[in-house]
């Protein structure tokens, strides 16, 4: 399958058709005939996961665990209608999430004041609810089990309060969601590849992302799968470039007198500078076009994300 890509230790990363090949991948693990899913992609990516795992041999009836990395519809958009199609599989979701898994409007309705109700209805459609009782509560610590396979919940604030990590001890490895950034395969040079923060909006918070870097690399894992777009190894030198532009993009926002509109214009051209520099450092052979053609909403949601943390900064300062 073309939107199919085999990794080592049975995970399989699975092009969720979000937005654009190669944005958002959703990870099947296999292990001894059962399967778990990490995050979920749309409504629009439950076929192709079903596909994927038809694929490969393992019906739906034996997907034990659907992990969700945090409740972003990008993420966790189709959960309910995959949890429909795997009878026994549970819901992992970070406490935060539980009631918006049960109840999606609020969710649903925090993401239409992004994006708007028309664009997000087009991008999501309807959000599915998932009974209480198939919801487990991914607390910090928690080790779930998939046939003898071990899976440890690590609590991961920073991109949002809602967000956990997966370590996954077989593989030697960690599915970061958001919270190890955006690594696009377009950026790899001669297969190395590169890193950038994601700090879009609404619970974007510095310090916790940098101590969420430090725990993961702490668990020395050999690999860290990626949302956006999958796996990456090379971690620490990664990890170190994650910490420098999380400062750079921070010290940009800082930097902006404007308000409203002109702020944010004034941040989104400080990303861009910030990306043109990381393209000579990097020796990206895109052009520069190319690259905010393909950084695009990344750069806008980021420099939205940088706005609401600076309002909230101040509304500390002030109190």
């Amino acid at each position: 399958m073309q939107y199919v890509t085999a990794h080592p230790d049975g995970v399989l990363a699975v092009d969720s058709g979000y937005g654009r090949p190669g944005l958002a991948a959703v990870h099947l693990v296999i292990h001894q005939g059962w399967a778990a899913i990490i995050d979920t992609g749309t409504n629009g990516s439950v076929a192709r996961v079903l596909s994927a795992l038809a694929a490969a041999g393992v019906a739906p009836e034996r997907v034990l665990w659907v992990m969700l990395t945090h409740i972003h519809l990008d993420h966790a958009g189709g959960a309910g209608s995959l949890m429909c199609a795997l009878p026994n599989a549970k819901l992992l979701v970070h406490p935060r999430g539980v009631r918006h898994m049960i109840d999606p409007t609020r969710l649903w309705d925090a993401t239409a004041e992004v994006y708007g109700a028309e664009q997000t209805f087009a991008l999501y459609g309807r959000l599915a609810p998932v009974p209480a009782e198939r919801i487990v509560a991914a607390v910090d610590g928690l080790c779930v089990d998939l046939n003898g396979r071990r899976f440890e919940v690590l609590d991961a604030p920073g991109h949002a309060r809602h967000h956990v990590c997966f370590r996954d001890e077989t593989a030697r490895a960690i599915f970061s969601g958001d919270a190890f950034g955006l690594s696009y395969r377009e950026l790899d040079v001669d297969g190395r590849p590169s890193i950038f923060p994601t700090t879009s909006p609404s619970q974007f918070d510095p310090e916790r992302m940098h101590a969420t870097i430090d725990r993961m690399i702490g668990c020395e894992p050999e690999a860290v799968y990626l949302t956006h777009f999958s796996r990456v190894t090379d971690v620490h030198r990664l990890a170190a470039d994650l910490h420098r532009l999380i400062d750079t993009e921070v010290a940009v926002a800082r930097a902006a007198r404007g308000e409203g509109v002109a702020r944010h214009v004034e941040i989104l051209a400080g990303l861009e500078q910030i990306v043109r520099e990381e393209s000579e450092r990097q020796g990206w052979v895109l052009s520069e076009s190319e690259l905010f053609e393909l950084l695009r909403m990344d750069l806008d949601l980021n420099a939205q994300g940088l706005g609401v943390w600076l309002d909230a900064c101040r509304e500390i300062e002030t109190a």
